[in-house]
């Protein structure tokens, strides 16, 4: 990882009223190139001709060959269960062109946690959006409902009461729109939804007599799931989720209501909601990525995970050692995200560096708590 090459290209993004400066920067080995996209978090962009060891730090990375490898391998994964479709959860990257490279390997839209993030998405020319959680208050229904109008778009967003469900309607007959309604099942997780039974029976029915709105289906995850250590464990956990939107989709069977999508699950739990039989789309987010925490996950043989690889990191540089007591980087924790603990060293970084001095030595530290090159 020594052999690092001038960088490439150079290209800028808005989001979000941000201006980022994404670069390129290849390192070589052999004949094989690896190209890895940087944004400092200082607001000192790079220059185009600077090598990997003038980025100023912190610097943002994501090993753009790595991050393809992971989408060519969800996309592998799904072609093995039956009309199994992949929404990836944008919150993961918040970067349109990112979600462009997801659709153009056959996702079937963005997912998103936010209003915002669905605006930002749209703008950067993604057109098939979930907001997969409710969305409450008159001036965001309003640009709910603006979106909903714009060219091309189709969006879906979750309820979980009557009021809402009316509150948008009413939106949405302002600005002749319409937007399509998945109903926020509670299979577990226990934060918004409502349980599976007569409560979704009633939401489906209003949402298809309500002008404005259309019924699109059931949005049935449990975040929790994701990070249960053992497979074994996941599995069962995934069952339960699996059973509770069964009885769901029962009580919407008997009404003679079909329901068109069933979606959910995440990167730690995917291939069992795939796997059901009863889920006809996935989210998962953060495979494009990975993080420690996920790390921290074991397979069916007991092992870490290692389906997808890590593609994202942050480079930091050594500013002060105290001699055999400790490092400070100039990542602190604005840097990083301290949720999942705090970031890993890997030595290995300095010594691939060729660095004699620890003073000089630059390393990865991952987005979400690991350190390493």
């Amino acid at each position: 990882m020594s052999n690092f090459t001038k960088l490439l290209h150079k290209t800028f993004h808005v989001f979000n009223r941000t201006l980022i400066h994404p670069y390129f920067v290849a390192s070589t080995s052999g004949s094989h190139h690896r190209s890895i996209r940087t944004n400092t978090m200082s607001g000192n962009s790079c220059r185009v001709g600077d090598g990997f060891q003038d980025i100023d730090t912190p610097a943002l990375l994501v090993d753009i060959v790595g991050m393809k490898a992971n989408m060519e391998k969800m996309r592998a994964q799904l072609k093995q269960y039956n009309k199994v479709a992949c929404r990836p959860h944008a919150k993961a990257h918040k970067c349109p062109p990112i979600a462009r490279m997801q659709m153009e390997l056959g996702a079937s839209g963005a997912c998103c946690q936010t209003l915002v993030e669905a605006e930002a998405m749209a703008a950067g020319g993604i057109k098939n959006i979930l907001i997969s959680n409710e969305v409450v208050g008159k001036g965001k229904l309003r640009r709910l409902a603006s979106l909903a109008r714009e060219a091309g778009v189709v969006l879906s967003v979750c309820v979980d009461s009557e009021g809402n469900l009316h509150d948008i309607s009413r939106v949405m007959q302002e600005f002749r729109a319409t937007v399509g309604i998945l109903i926020d099942v509670n299979v577990g997780g226990s934060r918004c939804g409502v349980a599976p039974g007569g409560a979704v029976l009633d939401l489906a029915k209003l949402a298809i007599e309500l002008p404005g709105v259309t019924f699109g289906g059931i949005h049935c995850y449990n975040g929790i799931n994701q990070h249960i250590r053992k497979a074994v464990d996941r599995g069962a956990a995934t069952a339960a989720v699996v059973e509770m939107t069964k009885q769901a989709l029962e009580e919407l069977t008997k009404a003679g209501i079909d329901c068109p999508l069933v979606t959910g699950g995440g990167t730690g739990t995917y291939v069992f909601e795939a796997g059901s039989e009863v889920f006809n789309e996935v989210q998962p987010g953060s495979y494009i990525f990975m993080d420690a925490d996920y790390g921290r996950n074991f397979d069916a043989e007991g092992k870490p995970v290692s389906e997808f690889e890590q593609t994202l990191f942050v480079l930091a540089t050594v500013i002060s050692v105290t001699e055999g007591v400790r490092a400070v980087v100039d990542a602190g924790m604005k840097a990083v995200s301290p949720d999942s603990g705090p970031p890993l060293v890997r030595l290995g970084a300095v010594v691939s560096l060729g660095l004699t001095r620890v003073q000089k030595a630059r390393v990865h530290c991952n987005q979400r708590g690991y350190f390493g090159v």
